[in-house]
C-alpha cells in the first residue's frame, strides 16, 4: 500500500497543557498555532512511518496576558530565540486502540526524548467527504529538562 498522508486539522484540534502554579494550582494553557504532519503505510495507524509536530512559542495563551508574556520570555521558552517547539516521533507502537509514541521533543534548542501515550479514536469521513482521523495523544514532561 502506498503512503498515506494526513495533517492536522487545527479547527477540530487543540494542544493543551497543564502546569502547577506555586505548586498549589493547576494553570491550563494552550498553543493556538501549531502543525502536525503524518505519514501512514495503512489507514489503520499501525504503521505510522513520520510524525512531525511543531507549535509556535508567540501562540502561547494562559488566559492571562502577563503570564504569556513571561512564558515567552527567556525564563521559560525564549520565544526570541527558539520561536517552535518540535517533537519528531522515533517508534510508533500501536496496540488495538492505543499507542505508545516515542520520539524527540525540542524545546529551548535542546532535544530530549520523550514517550507519550496515544489514544485512538477512529477515522470517519465528514459530510464534505474528508476523510478525519481522531486521537488523543498525553504525556508528561519536566520544563525543567529543557
Amino acid at each position: 500500500m502506498a503512503n498515506m498522508k494526513w495533517t492536522i486539522d487545527p479547527t477540530h484540534s487543540e494542544i493543551q497543557f497543564k502546569v502547577k502554579h506555586l505548586m498549589i494550582s493547576t494553570v491550563t494553557g494552550y498553543f493556538k498555532k501549531f502543525d502536525l504532519q503524518v505519514e501512514t503505510g495503512s489507514a489503520d495507524f499501525t504503521t505510522a512511518k513520520k510524525i512531525e509536530f511543531t507549535a509556535d512559542i508567540d501562540s502561547i495563551d494562559t488566559n492571562n496576558e502577563q503570564r504569556d508574556t513571561h512564558l515567552k520570555s527567556a525564563d521559560f521558552f525564549n520565544a526570541e530565540e527558539h520561536s517552535q517547539l518540535r517533537f519528531v516521533g522515533t517508534k510508533y507502537e500501536a496496540a488495538g486502540d492505543d499507542a505508545v509514541l516515542h520520539g524527540d521533543l525540542t524545546i529551548r534548542g535542546v532535544t530530549k526524548p520523550v514517550t507519550l501515550q496515544v489514544a485512538f479514536g477512529g477515522i470517519v469521513v465528514d459530510p464534505y467527504g474528508q476523510t478525519k482521523a481522531g486521537f488523543t495523544v498525553s504525556g508528561k514532561i519536566s520544563r525543567k529538562a529543557f
